[in-house]
């Protein structure tokens, strides 16, 4: 049997979003003159699709469809991300000078949601058989081993980062892709190295891009007054950003997670959802859940997602077969790292990427993407879970 528990705890939280969806958006359906119902029945279609993807790739046998729907969501994503700047402006939707989602039946598809899960089987496959199967090896042997695995990595970076403007999503394949190899069994010395490269990397990409250091300085705006207390004023001074306006998103993200406090407002009762967090039910629905059901709620849904995460090492770490428990551990480590992410940027903590809470926020390619990703883990925890 899938993992029963693993499938009630995703789908509270598909069903927790769709009720912030509906709570959340009421000054976006006023302001656009929307439905009240508009996003909250739309993530409802959203939610019900994927609980039905979930439960019905659970029942799939792993030995005969895991690899062919991870390749598939492999090519597919990385073909429809290269058509996507080929493609006439009809059918490609652009929000904020990215463009990012293909228009569909009347609906925007996000092509990176599926590849990231088709990137994570691949990943899994290949080190499978290539990493794994080879023992105290040469820092400089690891080095052309991984080669082609940087160039791909390299190819999807510019797609994603470049082409879609998406940093956010590079940072979590990166950090996936590094904890992988490292589980895969290469050194720690070759892993600290990839890390330290990734850093390099990403701070390459930020400084070339205008809007990705202004958001930089934005947040560093906010964030200086607490890290700096902690220097000499020798060092701070040198370090202070003066006279830089603090970001207007970030700071009414902060106020209304003050503004909930302990308990919070109470549902449909926040006030900065009114006009002040623009769009709080996509990126900023931890904020908003943090005035509308205080620490309390935001103490919940980081216990579900907790629990996502054990769950589906429990099924990593029982299991036999090398590409199962790599998948598995990826799968896991990807919805756990755009959680954090998202948590720490709503927070102030670090600057904001860009990316949604898995399952939570609103938006019907994302919470597709993670589903049949937890779809294939049940899928595997099938030959696993009957294990002592």
């Amino acid at each position: 049997m899938p993992d029963r528990t693993l499938f009630l705890i995703v789908t509270s939280i598909i069903a927790i979003g769709i009720m912030m969806s509906y709570s959340l958006s009421s000054y976006t359906v006023i302001f656009f003159g929307y439905n009240e119902f508009h996003f909250a029945l739309r993530q409802a279609i959203f939610g019900l699709i994927s609980i039905s993807m979930i439960w019905g790739l659970a029942q799939l046998e792993p030995d005969i469809w895991l690899h062919r729907i991870g390749i598939f969501l492999f090519i597919f994503g990385l073909l429809a991300m290269l058509a996507m700047p080929f493609l006439p402006a009809s059918l490609v939707t652009e929000v904020g000078g990215a463009s990012r989602w293909i228009k569909l039946f009347g609906f925007s598809i996000a092509p990176v949601e599926f590849f990231k899960v088709g990137f994570i089987y691949f990943l899994a496959w290949s080190f499978a058989r290539k990493i794994g199967s080879n023992d105290n090896v040469s820092l400089k042997k690891e080095f052309i081993r991984f080669l082609p695995y940087a160039v791909m990595f390299v190819v999807v970076m510019v797609l994603i980062a470049v082409v879609q403007k998406d940093l956010g999503q590079v940072v979590v394949l990166g950090l996936t892709l590094a904890f992988l190899l490292f589980f895969a069994g290469s050194s720690f010395v070759f892993f600290m190295t990839l890390v330290f490269s990734s850093f390099a990397f990403f701070a390459f990409f930020i400084m070339t891009e205008e809007h990705r250091i202004a958001r930089i300085m934005s947040w560093w705006a906010v964030a200086q007054q607490s890290i700096l207390e902690i220097f000499p004023e020798s060092i701070a001074s040198h370090l202070r950003i003066a006279n830089t306006e603090e970001p207007y998103q970030i700071g009414h993200s902060l106020n209304a997670i003050h503004n909930g406090g302990l308990f919070g407002t109470g549902l449909g009762a926040g006030t900065f959802k009114l006009g002040f967090l623009s769009e709080v039910h996509t990126d900023f629905i931890l904020a908003g859940i943090a005035e509308e059901f205080g620490f309390i709620g935001v103490f919940i849904i980081t216990s579900l997602f907790v629990l996502i995460l054990q769950r589906v090492f429990r099924i990593a770490n029982r299991s036999e077969n090398s590409v199962y428990f790599l998948f598995s551990l990826g799968i896991g480590l990807l919805i756990i790292f755009a959680f954090l992410i998202n948590a720490y940027g709503v927070s102030g903590i670090m600057p904001i990427k860009g990316i949604s809470v898995p399952f939570l926020s609103y938006g019907g390619s994302a919470m597709m993407g993670a589903s049949i990703g937890i779809g294939m883990v049940l899928m595997v925890s099938k030959k696993v879970v009957h294990k002592k």
